[in-house]
C-alpha cells in the first residue's frame, strides 16, 4: 500500500512538473524571468516595411525568437537604451544564437521616422535589427493590434515634439506566437535567460 502510495505521488509530481507540448510530447515548465503572456489574443502579426524598402510581416522571421520594440528616432532616453540593452544581449548569446534571434524597431513617428532615417540608426546598435515603418495608417493599425499607449507632446517652442509610448517589448518564439511581455529598464540578463529558454523550445 505504501509503495502504491509513493508511486501515485511520483506520477502526481511529475505531472506538476511538465506540460503538454506539440504533438502531445511533455515539455519542462520553464520559470520565464519577464511576464508570461502565451496565448495572449493580439499583438498577432503586422504589416510594415523595413529600412531597407522590404515589405515585412511576422512571417517572415520563422525559425527565430522576435522580440519587437516600438519607439522613434528622436527618443532621448528608452528606444536607445533597449537597443543597447538588445545589441548586449546579442554579444552575450553568441554568434550561432543570436543568429536566431530577431530584433525589430517599429517607429510610432512615420512624419519622421524615414526609411533612410531608421538604416542610419538602427543598425548602428547592432547591423542584424531591422527598423520597420508604415505610413499613419499603418502605423495605427499597428499600435491598435498591439494596444499601445502612444501620445504626440508638443515642444514648449510649438515646433518639435516628442512621443509618450509604451515602453515594454513584446517576444514571438520561433513559431511566431506571442509568449512573453519584456519591461523596460531590466539590464540584458533577465532577455537573455529567456531568449535561451525559447531558443532550446520552451
Amino acid at each position: 500500500m505504501l509503495a502504491l502510495r509513493t508511486l501515485l505521488t511520483l506520477i502526481t509530481l511529475s505531472l506538476a512538473l511538465t506540460g503538454c507540448g506539440d504533438k502531445g510530447q511533455s515539455v519542462p515548465k520553464v520559470a520565464f524571468a519577464n511576464t508570461d503572456i502565451t496565448g495572449l489574443d493580439y499583438a498577432r502579426d503586422f504589416q510594415l516595411t523595413d529600412h531597407n524598402g522590404k515589405p515585412r510581416s511576422l512571417a517572415d522571421f520563422s525559425g527565430k525568437v522576435v522580440l519587437v520594440f516600438f519607439g522613434f528616432t528622436h527618443c532621448p532616453d528608452v528606444c536607445p537604451t533597449t537597443l543597447s540593452e538588445m545589441a548586449g544581449v546579442m554579444k552575450q548569446l553568441g554568434e550561432k544564437d543570436a543568429s536566431r534571434l530577431q530584433v525589430l524597431f517599429i517607429t510610432v513617428d512615420p512624419a519622421r521616422d524615414t526609411p533612410a532615417l531608421l538604416a542610419s540608426y538602427v543598425p548602428t546598435f547592432d547591423a542584424r535589427f531591422l527598423g520597420l515603418a508604415g505610413d499613419q495608417a499603418a502605423t495605427d493599425k499597428v499600435i491598435k493590434e498591439f494596444k499601445l499607449f502612444v501620445q504626440k507632446v508638443p515642444a514648449k517652442d510649438g515646433k518639435n515634439y516628442s512621443i509618450d509610448h509604451t515602453a515594454g517589448s513584446y517576444v514571438f518564439d520561433p513559431k511566431g506566437h506571442i509568449r512573453l511581455f519584456v519591461r523596460h529598464g531590466q539590464g540584458a540578463e533577465p532577455i537573455l535567460h529567456d531568449v535561451r529558454a525559447l531558443l532550446a523550445g520552451a
